[in-house]
């Protein structure tokens, strides 16, 4: 073998490494806290930042509206959030989480994105956007520069059924 079959495969290793630790977090979330990684982050925001329409959820969590309320209607089912009308434009909604949600992102649901960033922002600037220049050149080799994804570390679709949330649980 030469030496750029030897790099290609450890960039393929470290590629499925990170791929690997995304799955195992998210499984670990559903299995400890019974939210998928999409869920911890919608609440997560309306706990940390107050009650706010869907259109202002997706802005600030980079989601389609039609995600957001695929998985606000799943956290409704679970009484983790709550819509109330606006009492003005009859048209919108205010998502405010219960106090049972509330107290399940209090208890510091672990985001693994919260640790990335935590690390990131320890390297020096130079550090950071050579890792972001390296990642965005990976993502065009693999024709995937234009795919949707928002800023989360998390595996699966972002609108997990509950048979998947089962799945991931226990894949037997």
């Amino acid at each position: 073998m030469n030496g750029k079959s030897n790099l290609s495969d450890d960039i393929l290793i470290a590629l499925r490494r990170v791929i690997r630790a995304i799955d195992q977090h998210s499984r670990k979330l559903v299995h400890s806290h019974g939210l998928t990684g999409p869920q911890a982050l919608v609440l997560n925001e309306i706990v940390r930042n107050g009650p706010m329409t869907g259109s202002t959820l997706a802005k600030n969590i980079s989601l389609s509206q039609a995600t957001v309320t695929d998985i606000v209607k799943r956290l409704e089912l679970k009484q983790l959030l709550t819509k109330t009308r606006d009492n003005i434009d009859k048209r919108k909604f205010h998502l405010s989480p219960t106090e049972q949600g509330r107290q399940i992102i209090l208890m510091s649901v672990p985001l693994l994105q919260e640790s990335f960033e935590k690390k990131l922002s320890e390297l020096k600037d130079w550090e950071q956007t050579q890792l972001l220049a390296s990642l965005q050149k990976i993502a065009s080799m693999m024709n995937a520069e234009h795919l949707d994804a928002a800023p989360m570390l998390t595996s699966g679709a972002m609108t997990a059924s509950p048979e998947a949330v089962k799945e991931a649980i226990d894949p037997s």
